[in-house]
């Protein structure tokens, strides 16, 4: 789960992806190459969301809508989504600027915050990338017990 870093002179490293809910509460975590598009991500994370049940109105297995960047914008990603009742809000290449999904990135940037404050994660020290992925599923783990901690109080 490591490839070179196209930012830091070659150097191997890899890349954290989040997907997380409106209230930034990270919902799939995963680890991948630093060179790996972020366009191959996609998919997976959303097969890895898990159902979600609610007490009250009718059942969800997956949640409605859908906000990513321009990197995950392509035909075959938004048929994809629509198969699975997913509505897609992809900022469109070339037509629409990042600043009308900054609204909502600053609730992945903070949920990615959050994992880091977990001092394991933010220097990458495990060679296996299954061990890495461990601690992350641990730290989103914790984070999303804090959430809900909090709501209940």
């Amino acid at each position: 789960m490591t490839g070179p870093n196209p930012v830091d002179r070659g150097r191997k490293g890899s890349k954290l992806r989040v997907l997380s809910e409106a209230q930034g509460t990270p919902l799939a975590v995963a680890v991948s190459g630093a060179n790996t598009p972020d366009s191959l991500a996609l998919k997976p994370l959303i097969r890895a969301i898990p159902a979600v049940r609610s007490r009250r109105g009718p059942r969800r297995r997956r949640p409605v809508k859908l906000r990513a960047d321009k990197a995950y914008f392509s035909a075959e990603h938004l048929t994809w989504l629509r198969e699975r009742g997913l509505v897609p809000r992809t900022a469109r290449p070339g037509i629409e600027s990042s600043e009308r999904l900054g609204r909502h990135r600053w609730k992945i940037e903070r949920s990615v915050a959050w994992l880091f404050g977990y001092r394991r994660l933010t220097v990458r020290y495990e060679r296996k990338g299954s061990h890495f992925l461990v601690f992350l599923g641990l730290a989103a783990a914790l984070t999303c017990y804090k959430k809900l901690a909090k709501l209940a109080t």
